[in-house]
């Protein structure tokens, strides 16, 4: 493979992975204008993020077995052309249950991208390279938070809220004419495969009881899930803890999201000394401690605007280093039914990731303290069950030269 034929490719999968994430971040200034015009609260909005999140989890498991029965484009034309539709829908919305609803559509299309580029990075790339790709997959994805929020605040601000929706109906429109022309179809669809129940069920039974599926995937969704809690609580956190305005909200999250991105690039470097077994215990012990660090500063009360900015800014970077080794190590026992795993990770960390966003709403606490809270829980859940299950699965997967080799799949 050429040098400018992978970077063509990343771009593309780059851009389907985004397009959740645009979903999710551009519309977060406009939380106080939604609340607004729909005569609720800023915490009530967020319900709106949270069924999001699960349509994003529950369309993970529709499109796993698609992918694998029909190829990964054509279940693309039909997910990039539900998004479009529903983004739409969304711009006129009138009432926040409407709105609940029309996200969660939206979300069921958009995973579609999701699911298909994480799938095609174990299709189109060795093994071997694979944390590589998650890690330079995350530096398009981090067009997202750097852009979209600032973007979504002047907006907002500028021609409100319901022209957010509509960009990113725009956007869809123009990915799926990427994926029509310029995306190679990167797998041979497998006509035996079943869509009933029970075949479906039976095969996400074969990848998840595999120890190193679960073991990446749930520590892996665990510790990301400190990202959507981030993403959930972070409107309430600046804008009405804070008293930060739009525009400035979305420098802000612009400006944190160079800790996500960043790590993720200095991921690669690390990569070419360490195996991603090796980061994954170091990256994930440094979050629990800064976790936990957040967490007492918060209850002590003793973090204003800046403080808390440098103790997400650190948590955030360690999610990035965190994040694609965990992704790699959980999908490198699979080829056949990498679309089944890859649906199967991903409904794992969008479903956690949901709870998540939901705790944090359901404080009724005008304060950083609900935030820290769960970013702590989470982070010492997923510590305690990487180091609980390593142990327990020594002998189960070995890993040699950063290249995964899985015994007994």
């Amino acid at each position: 493979m050429t040098k400018q034929r992978y970077i063509f490719l990343i771009l593309i999968l780059g851009t389907l992975t985004a397009l959740g994430p645009f979903s999710i971040d551009m519309y977060l200034p406009g939380f106080p204008a939604i609340a607004t015009y729909m005569h609720t609260s800023v915490p009530e909005v967020a319900l709106s993020l949270s069924s999001f999140f699960i349509g994003l989890s529950a369309g993970q498991l529709l499109y796993g077995p698609l992918l694998d029965k029909y190829g990964r484009k054509k279940p693309l034309y039909f997910g990039l052309t539900f998004y479009v539709i529903a983004s739409v829908g969304c711009a006129f919305a009138g009432s926040l249950h409407a709105l609940i609803l029309l996200r969660f559509i939206q979300a069921i299309g958009s995973c579609a991208a999701a699911v298909a580029s994480m799938a095609m990075v174990r299709d189109l790339f060795p093994v071997k390279d694979n944390a590589k790709v998650f890690a330079l997959l995350m530096l398009v994805v981090g067009a997202s938070p750097m852009i979209a929020p600032t973007v979504g605040g002047y907006v907002t601000a500028g021609a409100g809220w319901q022209w957010v929706f509509i960009i990113l109906a725009v956007m869809g429109a123009l990915i799926l004419l990427a994926v029509i022309f310029a995306l190679p179809d990167s797998y041979q669809p497998d006509k035996s495969l079943s869509l009933k129940p029970i075949p479906i069920i039976n095969g996400f039974w074969v990848v998840l009881k595999e120890p190193q599926f679960y073991t990446y995937a749930f520590t892996g969704a665990l510790a990301f899930s400190g990202l959507f809690a981030y993403v959930a609580g972070s409107p309430m956190v600046f804008m009405e803890v804070f008293g930060v305005s739009k525009e400035n909200y979305g420098w802000i999250f612009a400006g944190l999201s160079v800790g996500f991105i960043g790590s993720s690039q200095v991921n690669s470097l690390l990569l070419k000394k360490y195996r991603s077994e090796q980061i994954v215990k170091v990256s994930l012990s440094a979050q629990a401690i800064i976790a936990a660090l957040f967490f007492t500063g918060a209850l002590n009360n003793v973090f204003g605007l800046y403080g808390t900015v440098a103790m997400i800014f650190l948590f955030l970077c360690c999610i990035g280093i965190t994040n694609p080794n965990t992704a790699a190590l959980t999908l490198a026992p699979f080829a056949k039914n990498a679309g089944t795993a890859s649906s199967l990770m991903g409904a794992l960390q969008l479903g956690i990731g949901a709870l998540v966003s939901t705790a944090v709403g359901m404080f009724d606490s005008k304060s950083v303290l609900p935030l820290a809270i769960v970013v702590f829980g989470s982070s010492l859940l997923a510590f305690v069950v990487y180091f609980t299950s390593i142990r327990i699965n020594r002998d189960r997967f070995i890993a040699a030269d950063n290249e995964v080799v899985v015994v007994g799949h």
